[in-house]
């Protein structure tokens, strides 16, 4: 029976792609970069903050160290300023969440998301209390697909790897699922497609929230 799932955030539960290229093209542009579309970013996204700001200018071919600090704190800062910008949660996610408790089951975020943005638009979006832990990227904490937040978050509430499913979007999210031990679910309406859930270890695929209510239920 299963007790937890855990969520990647980004392109998981929310649909933050046009948010986070706006607020990324904005700091480059502050800083004399060309902007960058919408859907390289889908690709440049996954592995936190720094990761991206460094593979934006990396598109540019400009990623040096001085540049990068500018252009990531000026990331930061604008999108910590206004978290739900161009945010909402994919069709179908309140209503699957919702089951979910229904169900008794218990739900969490990791994300590698910086923490203030990631608990600040969970807040703003989902409400206190929506969900039983959440947490961003922290200092001192590997990035996903290091498992160590997942398995810290499982030991936390004091739940067995056999209750939980870990469920994402992209390459990054399968690799930190089955890391951790856990059953992993890949969804295919976030960032990346079918056969890189399908190359990096997903257990099962889903094409819509109300799939996974199935699924997660059922287990």
């Amino acid at each position: 029976m299963i007790k937890l799932c855990i969520f990647d955030l980004d392109g998981t539960l929310l649909d933050t792609i046009t948010t986070i290229a706006y607020y990324a093209n904005y700091a480059l542009e502050k800083h004399g970069v060309a902007p960058i579309s919408v859907d390289r970013y889908k690709y440049l996204v996954g592995t936190g903050a720094k990761n991206l700001i460094h593979g934006a200018l990396r598109e540019r071919g400009c990623d040096g160290e001085a540049l990068f600090e500018r252009v990531f704190a000026d990331y930061n800062a604008a999108y910590n300023a206004n978290v739900t910008y161009l945010t909402a949660p994919y069709d179908g996610i309140v209503s699957m969440l919702e089951g979910l408790r229904k169900h008794g089951i218990k739900t969490a975020i990791v994300s590698n998301k910086p923490d203030f943005a990631t608990k600040s638009v969970v807040r703003e979006i989902f409400g206190d209390g929506y969900f039983d832990f959440v947490t961003g990227q922290v200092d001192g904490v590997p990035i996903k697909p290091d498992p160590t937040a997942v398995l810290n978050l499982i030991e936390r509430l004091g739940i067995q790897k056999d209750e939980c499913v870990y469920v994402g979007d992209t390459s990054t999210d399968m690799k930190t699922g089955k890391n951790a031990g856990l059953y992993t679910i890949g969804v295919l309406w976030g960032f990346r497609d079918r056969a890189e859930l399908e190359e990096n270890g997903a257990d099962v695929i889903v094409a819509h929230p109300d799939e996974l209510l199935e699924i997660i239920s059922a287990k």
